[in-house]
């Protein structure tokens, strides 16, 4: 490795704040690390400050990623250690911070973990996950994938016992309860900062801890992992940010536990205010918003909220009132092409059918409410939902295409174009004196 690569995070500790994140695959947008280095002049013309890529680990791609089969590596065909770590010094170079995943609730089935644990119940891996002999317990468990699998218990390929599994089958859960888990999670994170990583999403974070006679969800034992989580970046890497995902159809009385008294996490995704963005759209009503922004106030200082119209997964509306959330559907996926569980799988451009003026009515209206706003890539240029096959039961892969670079290189060109008019509204919400703390 190049030991003149700035490898370190960079120095303003509060830079979460206020930050314009663009979340993107590698993969989709460049090809791979090397590819994506060359791209960063894109990110900076957007006027970008955090890049959040997506899962880019070794990993069967059961779940585009998300099964992760060796925390500490690149998925081979999108280069190497290296290749990162001169992207994130490039990104670095140029401004511009680096999130990634950090997927704790569960591994690949293939991860060599699992396949130790999996193999005899007298594994030293063993209790790094949850096993049953009859699957009966936590019969009270969200099971979010009902739609791919009848319970939360999978059987055992290599026994005669069962393993847990909140999302698809070939991910099995971690057990937090191990304080071995909780060590080999901190060496991923110690390993990802010392290649220059300034922030971690937390992917399905209300899941971690699992107790017979409840939902599993959101329990107190959750926030004291959290915390502690918090306490060791804060002790070992300070700066570093924590993005957490919750249930999207969660109040936000609920989302605002996670961030503690500011010893949780830093940023929450507001998922219920996406729903409330896009009625306000269809309705052309901005105090439509009102209530629910009140209700998002009084976070703690060292807090903010990570606002968005659309990320990688389906579009929650469940937390809307039920007419509410009737009528965002009804408007947005009439025919319900797109749904998934209890929401909805659409690029803002396939909403809006591709009407520029409209797209950019929504970006000014998500940069027009406190937060950190997070652009999902392609939206800026149009990107609409790609075709799927039609048994693909997961309809969240229809955002997930490949980026459009001829459109982009066009707009670029084109001062009317979606992009520049994103852009602008980029530069004119960076360059106002507003207020970072969630006020309103």
């Amino acid at each position: 490795m190049d030991r003149t690569l700035n490898l370190t995070p960079l120095t303003n500790t509060d830079w979460w704040k206020k930050t314009v994140i663009y979340s993107t695959y590698v993969d989709k947008f460049a090809g791979d690390f090397t590819k994506m280095t060359e791209r960063l002049g894109y990110l900076s013309l957007l006027g970008i400050d955090c890049v959040h890529i997506l899962p880019f680990y070794p990993s069967p791609f059961v779940d585009d990623g998300y099964d992760i089969s060796n925390y500490c590596d690149v998925r081979k065909e999108l280069g190497t250690l290296d290749d990162f770590a001169t992207f994130t010094a490039e990104a670095h170079r140029r401004g511009i911070r680096v999130m990634i995943d950090l997927v704790l609730n569960h591994t690949s089935t293939r991860h060599p973990w699992f396949i130790e644990a999996s193999a005899s119940p007298k594994s030293p891996k063993r209790d790094f996950y949850l096993w049953s002999k009859t699957g009966n317990e936590y019969a009270g468990a969200a099971n979010p994938f009902s739609v791919l699998k009848s319970s939360n218990w999978v059987a055992n390929p290599a026994g005669d016992d069962y393993y847990f599994s909140t999302f698809y089958p070939e991910q099995a859960d971690l057990n937090w309860n191990n304080t071995e888990v909780f060590a080999a999670m901190m060496g991923v994170i110690d390993f990802w900062t010392a290649r220059g990583v300034d922030g971690f999403r937390l992917d399905a974070a209300a899941h971690l801890i699992k107790k017979e006679g409840t939902g599993c969800v959101s329990l107190p034992e959750t926030h004291i992992v959290l915390k502690r989580i918090r306490a060791y970046l804060d002790a070992h890497h300070p700066g570093v940010a924590l993005l957490g995902e919750a249930h999207g159809n969660d109040p936000i009385s609920v989302l605002k536990s996670y961030f503690g008294d500011g010893d949780e996490c830093h940023l929450m995704y507001h998922f219920p205010l996406v729903g409330k963005l896009f009625l306000a759209l269809k309705r052309d009503d901005r105090s439509v918003l009102d209530p629910m922004l009140a209700e998002s106030a009084g976070i703690p200082a060292d807090a903010q909220w990570a606002t968005l119209l659309r990320h990688h997964d389906e579009m929650p509306l469940s937390s809307l009132p039920k007419d509410e959330g009737n009528e965002v559907f009804d408007y947005f996926d009439a025919e319900k092409k797109y749904q998934f569980n209890l929401g909805t799988s659409l690029r803002t451009a396939t909403m809006f059918r591709g009407n520029q003026r409209h797209i950019l009515r929504a970006f000014e209206l998500l940069f027009s409410v406190p937060g950190s706003p997070i652009i999902y890539y392609g939206d800026e240029i149009g990107m609409e939902n790609i075709s799927v096959d039609a048994d693909e039961r997961d309809t969240r892969r229809s955002v997930r295409g490949a980026f459009d670079w001829e459109k982009a290189e066009r707009q670029i060109a084109d001062p009317g174009s979606l992009f520049n008019g994103v852009a602008a509204i980029v530069k004119t919400w960076k360059a106002a004196d507003v207020l970072v703390a969630t006020t309103v």
